[in-house]
C-alpha cells in the first residue's frame, strides 16, 4: 500500500538512514548469519528434543541450546542499530567457534573433514570478519538504552562524522 501512495521507505531504510551502504551490508549480512543460525539450533532442537546433543559434556549442550534465544537477540539489537547487538554478535560467534572447535577436535577426536569441521571452520571465519569490521560498523550504531525503540530516528548530531 505504501508503494501506491509513492512511499517506497522500509523500516530497515529509515533505521539505517545516513549509514554507509558498506555498514548497511555488513550488518544485513549478520542478521542473516544470526537468523540462519536460529533456524539450525531450533531444528537441532526439534530433531533431538530437549537433548539434541548427545555426547557432549552438559556445558556445553547447554550453552549450544542457549544459542537458540542469543542468535535472534543479536539479531533483532543489530537490525535496531543497537551496539549491544555487535557486542552479542561478536561474543556469541567466537564463543560457538569455541564450542565447536572443542566438540569436534576435543570431544570427538578424529581425522579428515568432517560436517561438524567444516561448519566450525565456516563459524570461525563469520567470527573473525564480524570482527574485523566492528570497529567501522560500531561508530554508525547507537549505544542501547531501556527507552529506545528500533524505528527511532536518531536525534540530531548523533550521527558520527563520514567514513573518510
Amino acid at each position: 500500500m505504501a508503494a501506491v501512495r509513492g512511499n517506497t521507505e522500509t523500516v530497515w531504510d529509515r533505521v539505517w538512514a545516513g549509514a554507509p551502504l558498506a555498514v548497511r551490508v555488513v550488518v544485513g549480512a549478520a542478521v542473516a548469519v544470526f537468523v540462519y543460525g536460529t533456524a539450525v539450533h531450533v531444528g537441532q532442537l526439534a530433531a533431538g528434543g530437549w537433548h539434541p546433543y548427545r555426547g557432549l559434556p552438559g556445558w556445553l549442550a547447554g550453552y549450544f541450546v542457549s544459542l537458540t534465544i542469543l542468535d535472534p537477540v543479536a539479531a533483532v539489537l543489530l537490525a535496531c542499530r543497537r551496539r549491544a547487538g555487535l557486542l552479542l554478535g561478536c561474543v556469541v560467534l567466537l564463543s560457538d567457534a569455541a564450542g565447536n572447535g572443542y566438540a569436534d577436535y576435543a570431544v570427538r577426536p578424529g581425522q579428515g573433514v568432517t560436517a561438524g569441521r567444516a561448519g566450525q571452520a565456516a563459524v570461525t571465519m563469520l567470527a573473525i570478519a564480524l570482527l574485523a569490521a566492528a570497529p567501522r560498523v560500531w561508530r554508525w550504531l547507537r549505544p542501547s538504552s531501556r527507552a529506545a525503540r528500533c524505528h527511532e530516528e536518531p536525534a540530531a548530531g548523533q550521527q558520527p562524522p563520514p567514513a573518510t
